[in-house]
This record gives structure tokens, C-alpha cells and sequence, in this order.
């Protein structure tokens, strides 16, 4: 028997996302696409310019992603074409077809990450991930749906942004920054990232999302947000439980 209307609006989450001139309205996918790839690790020269960079130029502090110089990293990558390349395999292995070639691409670092949704700054798309550094006892966890991904070098995910995550220890369920105290690059994880643009057919099918579920809400809306249970709703950094 299907649930009455109000009782599903209640208990989904629903992203409002800007297309074109117009907000629409769309469901929050709890699906994650992953696997790990066979990359070569990053040369020396390239893993010591990092450090410096998260450590000195940066101050990276714990729960802190911010972007890495790609630019300049790509000079001292000979190999950052075949990692590219072997996302770009992976993804048409899951139907996503030439996608990545199409998307913006960026190099980010990370210790730890708090509970967040990306859906206020990126509800228009889906994250491609491809972490570089070595496994480092850290899991990305999904608090909606309970699933944790461990990360090695070459885990790749594909994700919905506006779905509540954060990068802690294994098996931990909060984010605690003392985690991450101590030397400046301990468990700092460096990632490439592209932004998938959410409606595009074969990523809409793979991640299971529908569109336009709440186009009146939508057509009141100017900025781009997350709602969860009917109201907007933000997430528990330590926990990652929804707070209205």
C-alpha cells in the first residue's frame, strides 16, 4: 500500500538546485558508485611539494578541504593522465559514458572533512572522486544510508552532493578534530574532483534521482538549499544527523 502524500514528503530530502534561469526541485540519491583503480602513486618530488603546500602555504586544520594548485602539480605528474584516464574508463564502465571529459576537474586536500551536504553550492551536480594518497586508516561515511567507504590510493566514488558525509577514521561514526592534531600532513588526503552535471540521463538513471518532486516550493526559491522532512534543514557536523 503506498504512503499517503504528506508522510513521504516527510520523511525525503529534496535539493533545489538552479537550472538555467529557473530553480528546480529534485531527490537526494543515497547511492554511491565506487571501486578502486590501479594508479601509480604520485612521484616523491610531487607527495613533498603537497606537504609543503598543506602544511606551510595553507594551514590546513583538522576538518579543513581546500583546493591544491593543479596547474602547477600537472608539471610534476607525468602520470596524471593515466589516473584521469582510468577514471575516465571507470565511469563509462558505469554507463556515464564521455562525462568526465565534459565536467570541470580540480585537486583538493583534505584532513578529515566534517559532516556537511554540498547541496547549497553544487545541488546542480554529482562529485567524481579519485583519492591519491595511501591508505591512511580513513573512511568516507555516509550517515544516511550507513555506508563507509575505506580510502587507499585509487578509490574512486561518484556521489550526490546534496547527500550528508564526512571523511573519519575507520569504523567511526562522528568527526572528532583531535583525530586529526598532531603533524601538520597527518592524515591529509589529496583528491581530483570533477563536478558531474546532475541531469544528464545516464548519471540521473545510475544515481536513481527523480526531478521536479516539489516545483512549487522550487518556483519560490532564489537560492539553492537542502530540505529534509518538508523544511530546510541543515546537518550535525560531529554527527551528521539532520537538524531543521
Amino acid at each position: 500500500m503506498s504512503l499517503p502524500p504528506l508522510l513521504r514528503r516527510a520523511e525525503t530530502t529534496t535539493a533545489y538546485y538552479r537550472s538555467g534561469a529557473a530553480m528546480r526541485s529534485r531527490s537526494v540519491s543515497a547511492v554511491v558508485l565506487t571501486g578502486t583503480l590501479d594508479v601509480p602513486a604520485p612521484p616523491h618530488r610531487l607527495l613533498a611539494d603537497w606537504q609543503r603546500e598543506t602544511s606551510v602555504h595553507m594551514g590546513l586544520e583538522p576538518g579543513d578541504v581546500q583546493p591544491l594548485p593543479l596547474a602547477r602539480a600537472r608539471m610534476r605528474w607525468p602520470d596524471y593522465r593515466h589516473c584521469v584516464r582510468a577514471v575516465a574508463d571507470w565511469t563509462q564502465a558505469q554507463g556515464l559514458q564521455d562525462l568526465l571529459a565534459a565536467s570541470e576537474v580540480a585537486l583538493m586536500a583534505s584532513r578529515g572533512t566534517r559532516y556537511h551536504h554540498d547541496g547549497a553550492q553544487y545541488g546542480a551536480a554529482a562529485f567524481c572522486n579519485l583519492f591519491l594518497s595511501e591508505d591512511q586508516g580513513l573512511d568516507v561515511h555516509f550517515p544516511a544510508s550507513g555506508q563507509r567507504i575505506p580510502l587507499v590510493r585509487g578509490t574512486v566514488m561518484v556521489f550526490d552532493t546534496g547527500q550528508p558525509h564526512a571523511l573519519v577514521p575507520r569504523g567511526r561514526q562522528d568527526f572528532d578534530a583531535s583525530d586529526f592534531c598532531g603533524a601538520a600532513n597527518e592524515r591529509c588526503q589529496v583528491f581530483l574532483t570533477w563536478e558531474l552535471p546532475i541531469e544528464d540521463v545516464a548519471l540521473a538513471q545510475a544515481l536513481g534521482l527523480a526531478f521536479d518532486t516539489d516545483p512549487t516550493t522550487a518556483a519560490t526559491l532564489t537560492q539553492e538549499q537542502v530540505w529534509h522532512s518538508g523544511a530546510p534543514a541543515s546537518v550535525c557536523p560531529q554527527s551528521g544527523r539532520w537538524l531543521a
